[in-house]
């Protein structure tokens, strides 16, 4: 009688990356989502790069996984926290389905020194099992712009046209001035704003090269867009596209002329937005709506990596005072139960109890609520919260809100 010998697996080791790691890393990536490898796009992404966060994965002296973080802070309902940027993260084909990623994932959570990690997801799938919740939405706008109209201007724009690299100064701060207040919003030191004004042929994707105008109000710049631009014609009338990279404006009138601006782009019909907040205002300033042809999708995806501080971090919209039962089978540190006091006027404390629980919840949901645009009500509803003391919920529910949705304006 024969017989199959099954022969165990070798646990390929994880290490921390090094410099001399880039290129090899660099060729993965771009294998791994499915592009042709380009330098100049190579060298951007290598000038942001922090080896000291990387993981690899290696078979051998080949690098087979990588995963990696950015430090940056993120802008939380009323403060900016230290949030680990999660991203870079991929698996040669060859050593898919045997672990790789979880254990790059579950390393990467063990040595974070930030209460708070977020990412955007190639997959949804995929990040909820380690304990990350969906914690902002965005919507996808092709505006008909030509169907579009604008209330009208009040006073004459003050528009001024450059390259990116040469208003990069006045981008920087208004987009500091604006990201306070904007949940979601992450900081952009000198070598964020280098790589993410960067126009390799990559980036451009066939499009233009990217173009800036920053709008001036009484103040100096309050305003700015990021935008390229691709031509076409159909049966001989023009039909170009815009895509727009970012509108950032500091009050309405900047906002307003600077979607006049793009609206107003000669010889382009459809004006295409992917970073749009739920509550942008020119879904309730354009004169048809429906014209802006809007999709929802999912933006950043937040894993709270230490309860107390995480929880401490952010403000709150009215008062609680409730007790959390979490689980987290990853950080079992997180585990237990946990009492929130907070007021709209003060910090927040997020201390360990031995009190009863109010509401009990694995640490995902608490990553989907902690921007404030997902609520505790609808995690309930769906199941991820049990409300265990009548009342609780609703009163946390509401504390848990903020007066303005996040929404991320990058993908990193």
């Amino acid at each position: 009688m024969g017989y199959t010998e099954r022969m165990t697996e070798v646990e390929l080791p994880i290490r921390v990356g090094t410099p001399d790691d880039w290129n090899t890393i660099s060729s993965l990536l771009f294998a791994a989502f499915h592009s042709t490898m380009d330098q100049e796009a190579s060298d951007l992404d290598r000038a942001i790069w922090e080896p000291e966060r990387a993981l690899v994965t290696t078979d051998g002296d080949t690098i087979v996984g990588h995963a990696a973080a950015f430090t940056r802070d993120l802008a939380v309902p009323g403060n900016v926290v230290p949030a680990a940027h999660v991203t870079m993260v991929g698996v040669a084909p060859t050593h898919r389905r045997r672990g790789l990623l979880n254990r790059m994932m579950r390393q990467q959570l063990r040595d974070m020194p930030e209460p708070i990690a977020a990412l955007w997801a190639s997959e949804s799938r995929i990040y909820g099992r380690f304990g990350y919740g969906l914690a902002a939405y965005r919507l996808e706008m092709a505006v008909e712009s030509a169907e579009v109209r604008l209330p009208a201007a009040t006073s004459l724009a003050r528009l001024r046209a450059g390259t990116p690299a040469a208003l990069q100064p006045e981008l920087a701060k208004v987009y500091d001035q604006v990201r306070a207040d904007r949940p979601g919003w992450s900081s952009r030191p000198e070598s964020t704003w280098a790589y993410m004004l960067g126009d390799s042929a990559w980036h451009r994707g066939g499009n233009t090269e990217l173009r800036a105008v920053v709008h001036e109000g009484i103040g100096g710049v309050d305003g700015y867009a990021l935008w390229r631009t691709r031509g076409s014609w159909t049966g001989g009338n023009p039909d170009g596209d815009v895509y727009v990279r970012e509108v950032t404006a500091a009050n309405l009138d900047a906002y307003l002329a600077l979607w006049r601006f793009l609206l107003g782009i000669d010889l382009t019909r459809t004006v295409h937005y992917g970073h749009a907040a739920v509550d942008e205002p020119l879904l309730h300033l354009a004169s048809d709506p429906r014209r802006l042809n809007t999709r929802f999708s999912d933006s950043l995806w937040v894993r709270v990596v230490d309860v107390g501080a995480a929880l401490a971090a952010r403000r709150y919209v009215a008062p609680v005072d409730v007790v959390f039962e979490v689980t987290d089978e990853l950080l079992p540190e997180n585990a237990g139960r946990w009492r929130l006091t907070a007021a709209p006027d003060r910090p927040a404390t997020c201390t360990r109890t031995e009190d009863p629980a109010d509401l009990a919840c694995d640490v995902r949901a608490l990553g989907a609520a902690y921007l404030g645009g997902t609520t505790l009500s609808a995690l309930a509803a769906a199941g991820h919260i049990r409300e265990l003391n009548t009342g609780a919920l609703a009163t946390a529910s509401v504390a848990f809100g903020w007066h303005r949705a996040p929404v991320s304006p990058e993908v990193f």
